[in-house]
């Protein structure tokens, strides 16, 4: 018990130093646009792979796969560590995210960051739209933004995909241990699948600002 202690303490410290590197990294970067540049051709460079899902352009291919387009690079920097650490789990990206280096993660993060969303070529159902508008403003706003553009800790929602956000909700609610501690277990205990799909339907064509590439 006490090695399983020590392996775990010396895990947290190794999460905390390349947190604290990669939020060093984003300041540079955001205070310096050639050097923000670079890190955007290199995260260019390293995101062939993701490109076969979530699109070269950070707009996913498939419905049940999340935009990274837009997304707020400190997030999905974070994003990266919660899947190399085993504290999120997926199929492919506990594989993947343990691959990249510090750096690489930065990069890919500034390189996603700024690029756009695409609008969703099929528009939502507007009565059912309407609905998630007012699930939306009465109880995601105070952590996801008034255009669900999100924060360094909470994800972007504007433009993803409706089937992904049904997915996403729908094991938020039902508790899925691969989303375990997550405070969105509490926050969507209470959710119909009406509410879920209001929402999907709200969120999958809201326009929305893009974030700041760079954000310290």
């Amino acid at each position: 018990m006490r090695l399983i202690a020590l392996l775990l303490l010396a895990s947290l410290a190794g999460l905390a130093q390349a947190n604290e590197e990669a939020l060093l990294r984003f300041t540079q970067l955001n205070a310096d646009p050639a050097l923000r540049e670079q890190a955007y051709a290199a995260g260019q460079e390293r995101i062939r792979f993701c490109g076969n899902c979530h699109g070269a352009n950070g707009n996913s291919k498939r419905p049940h796969i999340p935009n990274l387009a837009q997304q707020n690079p400190i997030y999905l920097f974070n994003a990266f560590e919660k899947f190399a650490s085993g504290e999120r789990t997926d199929f492919v990206m506990s594989k993947l995210a343990p691959t990249l280096t510090t750096e690489d993660r930065v990069n890919i993060a500034i390189y996603f960051g700024q690029q756009k969303v695409l609008p969703h070529p099929e528009p939502a159902d507007s009565a059912l739209a309407q609905q998630g508008e007012v699930k939306f403003k009465t109880i995601c706003v105070a952590c996801h933004g008034q255009q669900a553009e999100g924060r360094e800790n909470t994800p972007r929602l504007a433009g993803q995909p409706a089937e992904y956000l049904r997915k996403a909700l729908t094991r938020f609610r039902d508790k899925d241990p691969s989303r375990a501690g997550s405070v969105m277990m509490s926050i969507a205990a209470n959710f119909t699948d009406a509410d879920i799909a209001s929402l999907a339907a709200y969120l999958q064509n809201f326009p929305s600002e893009p974030v700041t590439a760079a954000a310290p």
